[in-house]
């Protein structure tokens, strides 16, 4: 069977796989993880595909249509994410006026919060495929003829003579090993080299060794919409396996990001995985995301085996801001996970957030003096983004500190992400405001300046790599910002 996988047209650049979809700032541009996972299932199935990521490849509305009209398609499944989903239904709109044959199924985290609101007031949808949607594609297609069938097709809601139909939520996939390798995906579909991670080498390729989160963040759409919060990975084998294929087909990659909510949960399975690395001298550079509970004998074993950076939810300086957003972690365990990180020579690039529960001007400073504290590689500094589907979104509307009037409000005329909370004590203004502030005063230190001067000289690689991230990010590092 035909069937094409789509990223729509949108703002150019724009990261639809990302945890909060936006233009980034950096000129970080994500590959289009899950459909690209989802046509590597449908691949092994001997079905013909066409995989396009539009804002990637600059493709406006009209070169989309042409390339549906020359594949004749006969499943069309269209990505979806909070800010473009007024855009998203468009295109999947136009596409069915004009290909009245076709048959279009929604999927990402969207689609999956908010089926109420799509069907069935957009019946030229004809399926959502809710959460983690490969396997539910996989039956769709080969039942796709027969809609007697559809009813037992887990994980799906579909329109039926008029009426929304539901069925029973898939269970989320065990053994993550049965999945193909998603970097065979990007060889045979896309070109890495239109995609970049400013802190990761160029170019690069984006994996996951892991699915779930057991952390209860009451913020994260990733656990609470689209993969649950039961931990799943990957063995150490299959890992290893992934990382000699990229060696293999992409002598060109020097580094990968291993994009996972939380690489390490199972450590005995991450010191697996580095001696087998270690073992087979795997000539690959790694970047991770890992919670600050990661101890030091795994830190010391994982950049033995070519871990380069680990990347870190610190969120908030201050312990009760921490506790109401169900962070599960101490500042206490962040001074000493900062501290065992330097000690094992891994950079760390140091991910904060304001406008949670509790969150105060006072409290907003005691973050930003906190990121200073640290000996941190890189940061960000983000307000509260909230998405349906997840307890921060919830929190918001019931509150009513949710500004936002359409879906739209959730980006900036450029793309960017923009803040639709305001509580009783900091608007959305002052929350902005302050990330441009706070981003500012970490940046313009002479202390972390002198850091990335010693970095650069030492190492062309980070040059490149700061350099090119600089070009994009420097026009809003300096954009006035105050503390508000």
């Amino acid at each position: 069977m035909k069937i094409m996988l789509v990223n729509p047209p949108f703002f150019p650049k724009y990261s639809k796989s990302s945890r909060s979809p936006a233009v980034n700032k950096s000129g970080t541009i994500y590959f289009p993880l899950w459909l690209a996972y989802a046509a590597g299932v449908l691949d092994r199935e001997g079905h013909e595909l066409l995989l396009v990521d539009a804002p990637t490849r600059y493709l406006n509305r009209v070169a989309v249509l042409k390339e549906i009209r020359d594949f004749q398609p006969e499943l069309l499944v269209i990505d979806t994410s909070t800010p473009s989903i007024n855009r998203d239904l468009a295109f999947a709109r136009t596409s069915k006026e004009l290909f009245t044959e076709i048959k279009i199924c929604l999927v990402g985290p969207h689609a999956s919060a908010c089926v109420a609101e799509i069907l069935p007031e957009h019946s030229y949808i004809d399926f959502i495929a809710r959460r983690e949607y490969e396997y539910t594609l996989r039956e769709l297609v080969e039942k796709l003829s027969r809609p007697e069938l559809y009813a037992g097709i887990a994980g799906l809601s579909y329109l039926s003579g008029g009426r929304v139909v539901h069925n029973s939520d898939r269970a989320f996939i065990e053994d993550l090993d049965e999945l193909p390798f998603v970097s065979a995906v990007y060889y045979k579909y896309l070109d890495i080299k239109d995609y970049f991670y400013a802190h990761v080498s160029y170019p690069t390729v984006s994996i996951f060794a892991s699915r779930g989160c057991p952390s209860r963040c009451f913020y994260c759409m990733y656990s609470q919409v689209m993969f649950g919060k039961r931990y799943r990975r990957r063995s150490p084998r299959n890992l290893l396996d992934e990382c000699l294929y990229i060696t293999q087909n992409f002598p060109q990659v020097k580094e990968i990001l291993i994009d996972d909510d939380n690489f390490a949960v199972d450590q005995a399975s991450v010191q697996e995985f580095c001696r087998l690395m270690l073992e087979h001298r795997v000539k690959l550079q790694w970047i991770v995301q890992v919670r600050v509970t990661l101890q030091y004998e795994t830190m010391v074993l994982m950049k033995q085996a070519g871990c380069k950076l680990i990347v870190a939810g610190f969120e908030s300086g201050n312990q009760q801001v921490l506790d109401n957003m169900h962070k599960g972690i101490t500042i206490e365990q962040s001074l000493k996970f900062n501290a065992n990180a330097r000690k094992a020579r891994l950079r760390v690039h140091g991910c904060f957030m304001v406008g949670n529960p509790g969150e105060t001007k006072a409290t907003m400073r005691e973050t930003l003096e906190f990121a200073k504290k640290l000996h941190l590689d890189t940061a960000q500094f983000f307000p509260l983004m909230l998405y349906p589907g997840t307890e921060a979104y919830d929190w918001a509307k019931r509150k009513n500190y949710l500004q936002a009037k359409r879906y739209e409000d959730w980006l900036t005329s450029e793309g960017l992400h923009n803040c639709v909370l305001t509580t009783p004590e900091i608007t959305s203004t002052e929350l902005v405001e302050f990330c441009n502030y706070a981003r500012k005063q970490f940046y313009l230190r002479p202390k972390f300046l002198l850091m990335k001067l010693g970095e650069v000289l030492i190492s062309l690689e980070d040059a490149r790599k700061t350099l090119k991230a600089f070009g994009t990010f420097k026009k809003y590092l300096f954009r006035r910002g105050r503390t508000g």
